[in-house]
């Protein structure tokens, strides 16, 4: 279904802020990561005391059951929360140091997000959606973003579609646009929340294919899933219960 064939040439622009190049210097290290909730009812600790290293290049898979923590782990991971107490280091960047705006600018060049909601603006084609990371990050120059983007959703299959809006597409379809969107600034890392939780099992396994291709390339993935055999087929997979890590297993 997807032929993803990366484009490694990096776009500088006199404002540009993505520095960052593919390779595998870009791993992923937690340390003693706590993260608690305070809410009506008291607090409540989705992570706690986390310990969690990620090579670059390599692809782990995350599960456990509904409310043991993954998603808090990859929202910590990509900035989009904070640890209560504790270390985020991704690549040379120490996350949890971060101003909500540093985070946003780092977020659009060395992370891409791909969520199980898809989260496509709901007013922007498909294209438009693709486009709005270079935005941020102006790693291509404002006449190679359409470009860039239209590249993209072709090796995702989407390119009849850029012109539609997110309410036109299926949810596998929307998920392709999703994933070209995380890819729009050719980050070197790819954190995956549930991607395949609203797919049918061909693209499923259409999309499980494109990450693997992906880490074959450089790339670190990482991807929560409560999908076991998916899981199995990455390089590495880290269990999570009650907000610990209580098992990790290499693959292959």
């Amino acid at each position: 279904m997807f032929g993803l064939s990366l484009k490694r040439n990096i776009i500088k622009t006199p404002n540009g802020r993505c520095a960052h190049g593919n390779g595998n210097g870009h791993g992923v290290r937690l340390h003693q990561v706590v993260k608690t909730y305070e809410n009506a009812a008291g607090a409540f600790t989705a992570l706690n005391g986390v310990d969690l290293q990620v090579n670059g290049g390599e692809f782990v898979s995350i599960i456990g059951k509904s409310g043991s923590g993954k998603s808090t782990l990859i929202n910590m991971i990509t900035g989009i929360d904070r640890p209560t107490a504790g270390q985020v280091m991704v690549g040379d960047t120490a996350i949890h140091t971060l101003t909500e705006e540093q985070i946003a600018v780092w977020r659009g060049c060395a992370i891409g997000v791909v969520f199980q909601f898809f989260q496509l603006l709901p007013t922007l084609t498909a294209v438009e959606n693709v486009m709005l990371p270079m935005d941020y990050g102006r790693r291509y120059s404002q006449v190679e973003r359409p470009e860039r983007a239209m590249y993209l959703l072709a090796q995702m299959g989407m390119a009849d579609y850029a012109h539609e809006l997110p309410s036109a597409l299926s949810g596998g379809q929307q998920q392709s646009i999703a994933i070209a969107r995380a890819l729009a600034n050719d980050p070197p890392i790819l954190a995956a929340d549930e991607p395949t939780g609203n797919l049918d099992s061909k693209t499923a396994e259409s999309v499980f294919r494109l990450f693997e291709d992906l880490a074959d390339r450089g790339k670190t993935i990482l991807m929560v899933t409560h999908d076991n055999e998916l899981a199995k087929r990455a390089q590495r997979t880290v269990m999570i219960a009650d907000g610990e890590i209580v098992d990790e297993k290499v693959n292959h």
